[in-house]
């Protein structure tokens, strides 16, 4: 039966809808990834002479300009390897919306523009023809494709806000095969829980997106005293050289005659959205005009409704010879409010506007994806990327879709160096060797926001050991104050010489290291029982080469014990101490199969493990006031899968256990009963 679940294309955010321009080219000229390639470092490895030649990428997406001159080789052949368009069920995937061209001409164009991996092998795989939805069949079957094409990487720049089961299997069995798979984040931010699959999937290396090398990546920022703002820039808006730290004064909605009797000469002017009335209009560059007139040195605008705004100053009605003076930044109705009480007693503030290419672009989905692994994996330039497009030209355009390509790109020349690497380890090595990003105000971003951090392809081309893990997850409490995980290190056939472990500072945590038989050791120790999840890092130094390992830390108020008998489990709950019940499932973290029990404190279950392999294990906890959340992992090392029953009766839903027993006990009453009448009717002609 054909699945009509449908995908959304990450088509780009809010960037892509108003700043997407078309570039032509003199014949001689020649358009380079300007600004994002050497910004993540992939110069480097160029000049060392790697291209992805001989690298198979396969893209899934709405197919790829044929026609296209920076898709042919020097000799004029098609650059296109190979392929299959899933719309029209025949083998040329032709685009007709444009947003395949753009992925694979950041991946691999190699013309007048140059991408990521010039000379890698093209494989388009078309499952959309308006750039809109695709059935997840489409999807499932582009992969299951791509693997028998035994391509070496697949791009994935669609997906869902949800789980997909179907789509992880086909992930699954790609990355089984060697094959590394690159999926984008979406573009549902700023938003929690807004990651789907196949970018939720575990194992695949899930990328967001951060500004670009640019003028335009540009942030703003207000300070009053202690208290930081979130500004937004409006398009049109410079940067300044210098902050501006003056008097802030409020100008009403910054019109002409509201500056009557008012000083706002070298002063910042806080103004708010629109005008008195409704349908009074006030246009953003007017508002800039009269506070500039006046002598401002800068505007802020708050909205007149809540949330936030992004706000233009260069638009159809302004007049050709208008060019911004001052700087003008947009904030949301309730930090407006909040601002214009405290100018009353503090004035003074400072605005600050500046470039900031690692900024985490506002609409890249978040994580939590899951308690028991982190997405984002990593970022890329993903904010007004120059690529390719239809009718031959070149565009300018955002959103993680080109976000992913730039990944995909980085992997093929990883892999053009040492084919051997796996998925996991290709993995490994980007997380490890990518750059802590952070906000306006320097704070890091989040692992859900930012993951590890962005792509540096030149630290992870030079990179010399690989981590297995990359990341780690520490689960305490007060009756586990301490717990212990070992990282793997594979020195790639080097002699391994790291210098120097260092963790980044913690209140409640401390953190000791031991390295020993070509793995690290790390241990948490818990030193002030303060609830919730809590992130940090590991520095690792080998060789001038530092890398990172991101950590979470959860602190958990209720606590569990894990005992193990010949792979079977059970569980002791020790906090809280009045624990009336709990439910616990165990999760293979390989295949996604879950199974359950249910424990009271006078009633034992356990429950028996055939597969090898690591498991999640969630608890929750309840007494007669709340419920607790406990989550662990284990390892099963001993493998009895040969011993596995076909039928597991471990977690069967007891109303399906009623059914079938309902069902049972007719089929035997109805079978006795046409027995005995068989036999009656027999009896007759005796």
């Amino acid at each position: 039966m054909r699945n009509f679940l449908l995908f959304t294309l990450l088509v780009g955010g809010l960037f892509s809808l108003v700043m997407t321009n078309f570039l032509t080219l003199d014949e001689n000229s020649e358009l380079f990834l300007d600004n994002s390639g050497p910004y993540i470092g992939a110069e480097f490895p160029k000049q060392l002479g790697f291209t992805g030649k001989g690298i198979k990428i396969g893209v899934i997406d709405t197919g790829v300009n044929l026609n296209h001159p920076d898709f042919f080789n020097q000799d004029e052949t098609s650059r296109f390897l190979k392929g299959y368009d899933f719309v029209d069920n025949d083998s040329i995937p032709q685009d007709t919306n444009g947003h395949g061209t753009q992925v694979t001409g950041i991946i691999a164009a190699d013309g007048q523009l140059k991408g990521i991996a010039p000379e890698s092998k093209i494989f388009s795989y078309r499952v959309s023809s308006d750039g809109e939805s695709v059935p997840s069949n489409l999807i499932i079957d582009a992969i299951n494709q791509a693997v028998e094409d035994r391509v070496d990487i697949i791009n994935i720049s669609l997906g869902v806000n949800m789980t997909h089961d179907k789509i992880d299997e086909a992930v699954n069995n790609a990355i089984n095969q060697g094959i590394v798979v690159v999926a984008a984040a979406g573009n549902s931010g700023p938003d929690k829980s807004t990651i789907g699959s196949p970018a939720k999937n575990p194992n695949a290396i899930t990328v967001g997106a951060t500004y670009n090398n640019r003028d335009s990546s540009m942030v703003s920022t207000l300070e009053v005293g202690e208290t930081q703002f979130q500004v937004l820039p409006m398009l049109g808006t410079d940067t300044i050289s210098d902050p501006i730290s003056t008097e802030i004064v409020f100008g009403k909605y910054s019109r002409e005659n509201d500056f009557d009797g008012i000083d706002v000469k070298n002063k910042i002017v806080l103004a708010e959205r629109g005008g008195e009335t409704p349908d009074e209009i006030v246009f953003f560059s007017d508002k800039e005009i009269f506070a500039s007139k006046n002598g401002a040195k800068g505007l802020i605008v708050y909205n007149n409704q809540p949330g936030i705004f992004f706000g233009e100053l260069i638009h159809e009605y302004v007049s050709e010879d208008y060019y911004p003076s001052i700087p003008t930044v947009s904030m949301t109705r309730e930090e407006g409010l909040e601002l214009k009480k405290i100018i009353e007693s503090e004035s003074v503030g400072t605005l600050n506007v500046f470039n900031h290419p690692d900024f985490l672009a506002t609409f890249s989905s978040r994580g939590p994806v899951s308690p028991f692994y982190q997405k984002p994996d990593l970022v890329a330039p993903g904010v007004f990327v120059n690529t390719t497009s239809l009718k031959n030209f070149y565009n300018i355009t955002s959103g993680t879709s080109y976000a992913a390509p730039h990944v995909s790109g980085a992997i093929a020349l990883l892999l053009e160096k040492n084919p051997d690497l796996t998925p996991h380890e290709i993995k490994s090595i980007l997380v490890t060797t990518s750059e802590v990003i952070t906000d306006e105000y320097r704070k890091e971003f989040e692992f859900d926001a930012g993951g590890a951090g962005r792509i540096d392809l030149k630290k992870a081309f030079n990179s010399e050991l690989i981590f297995e893990p990359p990341k780690l997850i520490f689960n305490l409490s007060e009756n586990k104050a301490s717990e212990e995980h070992e990282i793997k290190i594979d020195s790639l056939g080097k002699t391994t010489n790291i210098q120097q472990v260092e963790f980044s500072n913690t209140d409640n945590v401390v953190f000791d290291y031991e390295i020993k038989d070509s793995s690290l050791y790390i241990t948490s120790k818990l030193i002030k029982n303060e609830l919730g999840n809590f992130e940090t890092r590991a520095f690792i130094t080998n060789n001038d080469i530092v890398y990172q390992i991101p950590m979470i830390v959860k602190v958990s108020e209720a606590s569990i014990v894990i005992l193990e008998s010949e792979n079977e489990l059970s569980f002791q709950v020790k906090r809280p101490l009045d624990w009336e019940y709990a439910k616990i499932t165990i999760t293979n973290s390989e295949t996604f199969e879950e199974r359950s029990i249910s424990i009271t404190p006078k009633k034992f279950e356990s429950l028996k493990l055939y597969d090898a392999g690591k498991y999640w294990i969630e608890a929750n906890v309840k007494n007669s006031d709340d419920t607790f959340d406990v989550y662990e992992f284990y390892e099963i090392k001993k493998d009895l899968s040969d011993q596995k029953p076909i039928v597991e009766n471990s977690e069967l839903p007891q109303r399906a256990l009623i059914i079938l027993g309902i069902i049972f006990s007719i089929v035997i009453i109805v079978g006795l009963k046409f027995r005995k009448k068989s036999t009656e009717v027999v009896d007759q002609h005796l």
